[in-house]
């Protein structure tokens, strides 16, 4: 599911960016990262609330660690954050079955990132040629 919300997030943004062409390239490339950055969010608590749901069966494992006393899902939300962005901090750790999930959220996570960045990289590589033509134009 976090792979297919990133792709339409990326499909839409590359489709609705240049419906914006009054608003300045490098305001796009802003509203850009903006949604990218909540499309990330998003995804990041889809395996959050995969983490609380799959919390619900003691079969499947657990989560040791400091745990901050704010609640299952908080904890849940602050792994998927530290793992999503493969920081792994380890404060958290998750155990039995549950650790695949975390396996399979750092691999997602990994990849999806390098995805935006590779969008943004094109959609900023455009804005500095359209930047340099326009100023060799000026000068």
């Amino acid at each position: 599911m976090a792979i297919l919300l990133h792709y339409e997030a990326l499909f839409q943004l590359n489709k609705n960016l240049s419906k914006v062409a009054h608003i300045p390239p490098r305001f796009r490339v802003l509203i850009g990262v903006g949604a990218i950055f909540m499309a990330h969010v998003l995804e990041i608590w889809l395996f959050a609330l995969g983490y609380f749901f799959t919390l619900q069966f003691p079969v499947m494992g657990g989560l040791v660690g400091n745990l901050s006393g704010h609640g299952i899902l908080m904890d849940c939300a602050y792994l998927s954050f530290v793992t999503f962005t493969t920081l792994g901090y380890g404060e958290i750790v998750a155990q039995g079955h549950l650790r695949y999930l975390t396996g399979v959220e750092a691999l997602t996570g990994f990849i999806l990132i390098t995805w935006s960045a590779s969008f943004l990289f094109i959609e900023m590589q455009a804005y500095w040629t359209a930047h340099k033509s326009t100023q060799g134009k000026h000068d």
